[in-house]
């Protein structure tokens, strides 16, 4: 599938979309002032061991301490990949037991320094998730240097494998009986000659010897690392062979983005372009209008149906709908396409608005097994092209589908919008007479605990408008009952749900 990368940079944000087919499929942004943290390698001072969850919390410098899991310390990622231990008794079966893991409390104690990796950025409330286990990724390989482990990249056709596993063993061998450190060999690094595989493992061992000097001289909580920027990482991870172009709009950033591939990447020097039109990049393809749509719940199908999507902090929710499509010959031909179309669409949505986490799918329910096996095969079908890690199952008994998108970033909707105020977040606001109401009860209230002259409400002009119109009864009876005058004051400023009441 043909694949054009735009990219569109100013002094406080990199955008980055990729266009495959002339659909926007993704979208990638990065501030200055606001950079992801994924790889980035900190020395951390833990702050809190927690027994009871098998975890502790580290301090990295950062507004919130950051988690790290008992699984994610390096003794236990060791023992999960060693091998199990030989049967007692010759001829007896293999059990495969996993290795003891060891509690957290026995290996990390409060105030250690601890060199720590992230994985994954903090995401709402939660702090960045951690790991011991250190990796710096390079243009053809990646290196583990705590750990002696060679492998390659199951992308790559099994039968290649252990020919390039032995060349990667022979490249990295030392002559000075050191510990080598281990080595993944990435998908584009099928082809490398020995000689670009040497220049990375020099690369990726002098970056490690620079990273463990910084930890020996600087102070706890400080960043050691700082992995590539957005540019520099399209370059590393998004480019692929079915890559045409990487237009960028930008004259000194493509010379810094070709001298970076000059030197680590040359395979991609050839697919860089400068853009130097007149019309803003992001409008060859409509990225910004993609955008503006993938911020709404509302999603349209090209046949008169449509998708309604819900994000919320524990699932993210599809319901899809027939709309107006009526166009198939019958009831079951009509909803059996329309599922056909949205299966493509809602793989496209989670791949352009970075859902993660569970994603439960209410596709129109059909009564044809061979409909709902071909909807299944087509949404699985186009979930492959997802570079993020993806799991799906079958049709529930209520007709749902379940799957799980690995989260790795904030999604579109949490980096572009924040909750409304005058609903924080609920997407409703109260009726104003419900705040008329809740008005009425609170005036009873202060008037039982305080003694004024007089009562002001101050309100939103609705609300207002509401006591001077259908409430004005309720409003003179309760100054009656309670013997006091009820003023009113219009407040524009203030939302629906807003008032306030003054005691003079």
């Amino acid at each position: 599938m043909n694949q054009d990368i735009l990219i569109n940079w100013s002094p406080q944000e990199t955008r980055v979309a990729v266009v495959e087919q002339g659909a926007v499929q993704e979208v990638h942004i990065e501030r200055t002032l606001e950079r992801g943290l994924v790889g980035n390698i900190y020395l951390g001072k833990v702050s809190r061991v927690l027994p009871g969850m098998q975890s502790a919390f580290l301090d990295i410098g950062l507004d919130r301490a950051a988690f790290l899991h008992v699984a994610d310390l390096m003794p236990n990622i060791q023992a999960k990949h060693a091998a199990p231990k030989p049967a007692a008794v010759e001829g007896a079966p293999q059990v495969l037991a996993p290795n003891p893991v060891l509690p957290i409390e026995k290996q990390i104690f409060e105030g250690q320094a601890l060199m720590v990796q992230v994985l994954k950025d903090p995401i709402g409330t939660k702090g960045a998730r951690l790991t011991a286990q250190i990796s710096i990724a390079g243009r053809l390989l990646v290196f583990l240097p705590q750990d002696g482990h060679i492998g390659v990249s199951q992308k790559i056709p099994p039968d290649q494998r252990e020919a390039l596993r032995q060349r990667l063993q022979r490249l990295t061998a030392t002559s000075d009986g050191s510990p080598p450190g281990g080595f993944i060999l990435r998908t584009n690094a099928e082809d490398a000659s020995d000689e670009e595989l040497a220049d990375d493992v020099a690369y990726l061992r002098k970056t490690w010897l620079r990273i463990k000097q910084a930890a020996l001289s600087q102070a706890a909580a400080t960043l050691l690392h700082e992995d590539l920027n957005l540019m520099q990482r399209v370059l590393r991870d998004l480019t692929s062979a079915e890559t045409q172009s990487i237009r960028i709009d930008s004259h000194e950033q493509h010379g810094l983005l070709q001298a970076f591939a000059d030197e680590f990447m040359p395979d991609t020097v050839g697919k860089l372009q400068h853009y130097g039109g007149e019309r803003p990049i992001f409008d060859l393809f409509n990225v910004d209008d993609e955008i503006a749509r993938a911020l709404s719940r509302r999603v349209d199908l090209k046949s008169g149906g449509y998708l309604v999507i819900d994000q919320t902090e524990a699932l993210t929710t599809v319901d899809v709908n027939t709309g107006g499509y009526v166009g198939a010959r019958n009831f079951d031909d009509t909803v059996f396409r329309t599922n056909l179309e949205a299966a493509q669409a809602i793989a496209r949505q989670l791949r352009l608005r970075n859902l993660g986490g569970i994603v439960i799918v209410d596709f129109i329910d059909m009564t044809r097994e061979d409909h709902r096996e071909s909807v299944l095969h087509e949404f699985r079908k186009q979930l492959s092209r997802d570079r993020v890690k993806t799991m799906i199952g079958g049709f529930s008994q209520l007709g749902l589908v379940e799957m799980t998108r690995k989260r790795t970033r904030e999604s579109l909707a949490h980096m572009l919008s924040e909750p409304c105020e005058a609903c924080a977040g609920k997407g409703a606001v109260k009726t104003a007479r419900s705040v008329c109401y809740d008005i009425l009860r609170e005036i009873l209230r202060e008037a039982r605990a305080f003694n004024p002259r007089e009562f002001r409400v101050v309100a939103a002009p609705k609300v207002v408008e509401l006591f001077l119109d259908e409430e004005r009864a309720h409003l003179a009876g309760l100054s009656e009952f309670i013997g006091k005058p009820i003023s009113l004051q219009s407040e524009n400023s203030m939302t629906q749900e807003q008032y306030d009441i003054v005691l003079l």
